[in-house]
């Protein structure tokens, strides 16, 4: 247990935090979170503390203020070098003040100063920020609040600087509260995930893919003009695409897996059962992968820690012997690279010709966080037009900014896999996704009333699939009626057929929805400016840089180029001597221990608005990943691994014993032959493992494929027989035959 008395770091040092409180409001698909911390100098001396923290990468920073006794300050935003400066004269001068920034190298690390507290002083620091929640596989909305900062691979020259310390050592207690609601007053399904290191709610609404939009009103005391001034539009789009264009999946790509190796993916999948590690789950997902890929297409397996390796000097054409060349491979890796160096991979992977005919598809899996984030999606960025980029946060500690920032600027998709998650259903979505015909030509028209104009401010759509949300920011400039309605049109082509969807939206402005929405445009917008300006680094004028800062401390938004700082103006004396500097340490490994009211850890219907508790303390010290045994292998997989590259199975005693049969009884019933042995395990995987459809889906239509090819007279006959062998009752028609 925590020793609340000493307040001690590892190095015997007191330390102010003394508690995290954590508020999160929920409404339809964006969240607001207030973080309020707690300080007290407990020393005989003034001291400064410094604590680095974690954000969700893609949240937008909107308010920060302190309050000391009965004094409130709040902060304003400006020019980085100039609150730094502000900050400094103020400490000298005997004055509070408080510094928050985010880092220079990753736009999910904060860290915040809070600056000359005098002996025996209590300081009560609230952070306010919003962010957009991510769409998961099974259509529900996460939220992730990283409870800690793990520690980061960090290239040569990068610094981050972060405290870790044991569970049992921290001395600040972190408490967390939610509040979860829909305008639209329909009943939800919400799951609460509690996991090590991070808090994760679930959220699932009925019509989750129903397009939406949310208009909402100018802060009445901004310049008419303005972004903040003018009323702004969120527009929520599920593009919806022809069945028979989805029916047929692409056959031809380039695919590329790039696996994460580093010490780390030796911990366990799920902490609470001990049981698969990373290293392990991902081993199985490359099985998977390798079998559901189509005849025809290329493929390669990267492999990176500190260093990188490859499994083939160039992607190879798909085949038997490629395909069993590179399993052979997998089965061997272990997490034994050391660091996390994301960057080179990438470089070499980017620096080859691309095989014309097979758009490249770069599949991502880490479970790590770097320090030069921004340096890797830039990257990612400049090659997007020749490759789509899948990313995977694979456990706790992967990084948000990373994981979102590879999927949206390389037009693919991002998933995490976490707490009880299996990664191979989500991977194989993403797969789905790749596999579908490349979306082109696509444009957002917008039919206003007149004396409406309109300006976008989100980067424009370059990826489209088939039940993922795109959301589209714009600034609305002029004057309508009260009753004035827009329409919004989103034109593409698929497979060569010219496709849209519209969404027709009131102008009126939503209720009670602050500026939530302008918050996020505004941080859209900064973004887009910035990987702008890294890429054209215009240092001789900064254009790019000023338009970043007058944007930020127009908004009030965070950027890499500001930062908030608050002083409190009072009677200070200079002081003495330099300030006793104390860093906050952060968590290392712990569970976490919680109750929540009015809602279970499980799928429940509830009506809302729902408001759930949830408290944490660092109790336990997580065991390391050594002391868990490896499960026994998975009956799917021992017949998945048996299955040809083509599509088929052969008969034999490996395939009679993944089917619980013994080779008498499979070959007695049907001559020995591919097309009976593939039936055989079509019919187990439809009679036995229907709840892991989306893991076996692709590679079953693959032999289903291949069945239809084979043209083999007693397909019907064959069914029955296996049927009746396997105690099934699997219609033929259900087989795709």
């Amino acid at each position: 247990m925590v020793n609340c008395c000493g307040l001690l770091t590892a190095n015997k040092e007191p330390v102010p935090l003394k508690s995290v409180e954590v508020e999160l409001q929920v409404r339809d698909h964006v969240a607001t979170v207030v973080s309020t911390l707690n300080y007290e100098n407990k020393e005989d001396k003034p001291l400064e503390a410094v604590f680095v923290f974690p954000l969700p990468g893609d949240a937008a920073v909107c308010h920060f203020s302190a309050t000391i006794g009965q004094t409130q300050i709040v902060a304003e935003v400006k020019e980085k070098q100039q609150a730094r400066e502000e900050y400094d004269d103020a400490l000298s001068s005997g004055q509070q003040a408080f510094l928050l920034e985010e880092s220079d190298q990753s736009p999910d690390i904060f860290s915040l100063s809070v600056g000359s507290l005098p002996p025996g002083e209590s300081a009560s620091i609230r952070l306010e920020y919003v962010t957009e929640l991510a769409v998961q596989a099974d259509d529900g909305l996460r939220f992730c609040l990283p409870a800690v900062l793990n520690p980061r691979y960090q290239p040569q020259g990068a610094s981050v600087q972060v405290t870790s310390v044991p569970a049992s050592l921290v001395p600040y207690s972190l408490s967390f509260s939610a509040r979860v609601s829909s305008p639209r007053g329909v009943l939800m399904c919400l799951l609460c995930v509690i996991v090590p290191q991070d808090v994760e709610v679930l959220i699932y609404y009925k019509d989750a893919h129903q397009p939406t939009a949310v208009v909402e009103a100018g802060q009445a005391s901004a310049k008419p003009g303005s972004l903040m001034g003018d009323p702004v539009v969120m527009l929520s789009l599920y593009p919806e695409f022809p069945q028979d264009v989805m029916s047929s999946l692409a056959s031809c790509g380039e695919f590329v897996f790039l696996l994460d190796r580093s010490g780390s993916m030796d911990c366990p999948m799920n902490n609470s059962k001990r049981d698969q590690t990373r290293i392990g789950s991902a081993r199985d997902t490359l099985l998977l992968l390798l079998k559901s890929l189509p005849m025809g297409c290329y493929f390669n397996i990267y492999s990176f820690g500190s260093g990188y390796e490859h499994i083939f000097p160039k992607s190879v054409e798909y085949s038997q012997k490629t395909m069993e060349e590179a399993l052979k491979k997998v089965t061997d890796m272990k997490a034994n690279l050391g660091g996390t160096e994301i960057l080179k991979p990438l470089q070499h992977i980017h620096s080859q010709p691309c095989i014309p005919n097979h758009p490249r598809q770069v599949f991502v899996f880490t479970d790590g966080e770097v320090g030069n984030t921004k340096e890797i999606i830039s990257l990612v960025k400049k090659n997007s037009g020749s490759h789509r980029c899948f990313s995977f946060g694979i456990g706790e500690g992967a990084s948000s900014a990373l994981i979102n920032g590879l999927a949206k600027e390389g037009g693919g998709h991002a998933q995490f896999i976490t707490g009880a998650d299996r990664m191979q259903p989500k991977v194989m979505q993403s797969l789905r996704f790749a596999l579908q015909p490349a979306v082109v030509d696509i444009s957002v028209t917008w039919d206003l009333p007149k004396g409406v104009s309109v300006t976008v401010l989100s980067p424009p759509i370059t990826a489209l699939f088939q039940g993922q949300r795109s959301l589209v920011y714009a600034q609305l400039s002029g004057q309508s009626s009260e009753a004035a309605e827009g329409c919004v049109t989103v034109k593409y082509s698929l497979a060569g057929h010219p496709s849209q969807n519209q969404l027709h939206f009131s102008l009126t402005p939503a209720q009670d929805t602050g500026l939530t929405v302008h918050s996020l445009a505004a941080r859209t917008l900064i973004r887009s400016l910035e990987m702008e300006e890294r890429e054209s680094r215009r240092e001789q004028d900064g254009g790019l840089k000023k338009k970043v800062v007058e944007l930020s401390v127009q908004s009030g938004v965070s950027s890499a180029f500001t930062a908030f700082i608050a002083v409190n103006k009072g009677d200070g004396e200079a002081i003495q001597g330099p300030l006793v500097r104390r860093n906050v340490p952060t968590p290392g490994e712990f569970y976490l221990h919680i109750s929540i009211k009015q809602a279970k850890t499980q799928k429940r219907f509830l009506e809302m608005p729902t408001t759930i508790k949830i408290y944490l303390c660092f109790d336990f010290p997580l065991q390391k990943a050594a002391h868990f045994k490896q499960p026994p292998r998975d009956p799917l997989l021992q017949l998945v691994s048996l299955q040809k590259a083509s599509g088929c199975w052969e008969l034999d005693p490996a395939l009679a014993a993944a089917l619980g049969k013994t080779s008498e009884e499979v070959e007695n019933t049907k001559p020995a032959s591919e097309v009976w042995a593939t039936i055989l395990a079509l019919i187990w995987l439809r009679g036995f493992k229907m709840d892991a459809q989306e893991e076996w889906e692709l590679l079953a239509m693959k032999a289903a494929s291949w069945l239809r090819a084979q043209n083999a007279p007693c397909v019907t006959e064959c069914v029955e027989a296996g049927n009746a062998l396997l105690g099934c009752n699997v219609q033929k028609d259900a087989l795709g035959l």
